[in-house]
């Protein structure tokens, strides 16, 4: 967990842009971090928020590295251009959105990335924040070969038929019934989306189809409460969220 790493232990990681297969074979760039060693290592593939392919997700990236994981982001917005992720995350909003066909694909893609290392251990899980954990949700449900799945906040998992749209034409939470895996949720109680009624309703359609999940949820918290260079950082809360995920992964993709 959290700042147990032993001081007499060797630590080496490798971390870079690399360049993979996305949807409908695009060629697009992804950020892998890896530990040194012969492993073999399990790995999680992250999707990034809106705020796009940025350093926070590098950061996460190389944090599950620390941890003993294969890590792997793909950048899921690569096809509106580069640019700071800013930049890049502009023309996305105007376009309306990333079609969700596409970031499944990229999903899929990264996952098959990482158990073809020979490093791997073949177990893979997901995880996203803001709109990459309703993404990871997705993945999840309509990709199989993902082991463990983590969704941190995901907004519009739950979206009435006027709010959905050609890029999102089916709302996740609609997809339950495929999730075949286990799922994590990390929610803040004064978020508005989800709001905690919807993630009550997430949660009932979970047990209406007899899901392995377990959600947390954290009084004092809002949407996007791991986020250290915002106002919304909760520094208690995240940590125990954090310490929560490498649990999480650790029994599901590590044995």
């Amino acid at each position: 967990m959290w700042n147990q790493l032993r001081t007499d232990e060797y630590e080496g990681m490798l971390a870079e842009t690399v360049t993979m297969k996305g949807y409908n074979g695009d060629s697009i760039y992804a950020y892998l971090a890896r530990p040194l060693g012969k492993g073999p290592f399990p790995g999680v593939v992250l999707v990034a928020h809106m705020p796009g392919w940025d350093e926070l997700y590098r950061e996460m990236s190389r944090r599950f590295s620390q941890h003993g994981y294969l890590a792997i982001c793909p950048d899921i917005y690569s096809r509106f251009g580069h640019g700071t992720p800013g930049e890049v995350v502009g023309k996305v909003r105007e376009a309306g959105g990333v079609p969700d066909d596409s970031v499944v694909d990229d999903c899929e893609s990264a996952m098959n990335y990482l158990k073809t290392l020979p490093y791997s251990n073949g177990k893979v899980g997901v995880i996203g924040t803001c709109s990459g954990g309703r993404h990871a949700f997705l993945a999840a449900c309509r990709v199989n070969g993902f082991n463990a799945v983590v969704d941190c906040w995901g907004g519009r998992v739950i979206a009435p038929e006027d709010q959905l749209t050609p890029h999102q034409p089916v709302a996740p939470i609609d997809y339950t019934e495929k999730l075949a895996c286990p799922l994590l949720g990390l929610f803040g109680n004064d978020d508005r989306s989800p709001s905690p009624e919807q993630v009550n309703q997430h949660e009932e359609e979970l047990k209406k189809h007899g899901k392995n999940y377990t959600f947390h949820r954290y009084d004092g918290a809002g949407h996007g409460f791991w986020y250290y260079h915002t106002e919304s950082y909760r520094p208690t809360q995240a940590m125990d969220a954090w310490n929560k995920v490498f649990e999480f992964f650790e029994e599901h993709l590590r044995h």
